[in-house]
């Protein structure tokens, strides 16, 4: 079986809960994974020890993380060497015309100004923790709500994620963990999604 680093950049707790779960189904099928958070400066992580990659990371104002970014670039040799699935969470993606990876432009942006070709790519919407935020936050993002699509912002914490969705990916990357050992080659064309 395959040993499998999940890599992540969570600032509320979503993007974790999601590769949480992610690790769950993963393991199940018998891999391991060692799930790494990505939150400032990253002590060296010996990436030529794992098989394979999950990289998750959050969307806030617009941008993924910075130090996510930072650690991607400096290692995507080793990640576009191997399987490595990548997905991006953000509230935008909570609205039907936003929820594919190619319809999401905080995906699509990522994917073409950087140097990382995953296998395959998902977008997930977050959730939206009204008990987490302060009065300056709340009103910031009361308003991008209010912009980008004319709602109001939830009065109480909501969780917009599709976990089904989540479920079908981490399936598939336990699919594609399967071929590898197999000897198969990687059926998704990387041309296909960078396109």
């Amino acid at each position: 079986m395959s040993k499998v680093a999940m890599l992540f950049a969570s600032r509320e707790g979503q993007t974790q809960k999601i590769v949480e779960r992610m690790r769950l189904i993963v393991t199940r099928a018998g891999h391991e994974v060692d799930l790494i958070h990505l939150e400032g400066p990253v002590t060296k992580v010996r990436l030529e020890h794992y098989d394979a990659f999950v990289l998750g990371s959050s969307v806030r104002y617009g941008r993924h993380h910075d130090y996510f970014c930072r650690f991607v670039e400096q290692n995507t040799t080793v990640l576009n060497s191997k399987p490595c699935y990548f997905f991006s969470v953000n509230l935008t993606a909570r609205k039907a015309n936003r929820s594919e990876p190619h319809q999401n432009s905080y995906l699509t942006k990522y994917l073409r100004y950087g140097s990382l070709r995953p296998d395959s790519v998902e977008v997930f919407a977050g959730a939206f923790k009204l008990s987490r935020y302060g009065f300056f936050q709340k009103q910031l993002l009361s308003l991008i709500l209010k912009v980008s699509d004319g709602t109001a912002a939830p009065s109480e914490d909501r969780e917009f994620t599709d976990w089904c969705r989540v479920i079908r990916f981490a399936e598939r990357f336990v699919q594609q963990l399967g071929d590898e050992a197999r000897g198969c080659q990687r059926h998704i064309s990387k041309q296909l999604v960078y396109a």
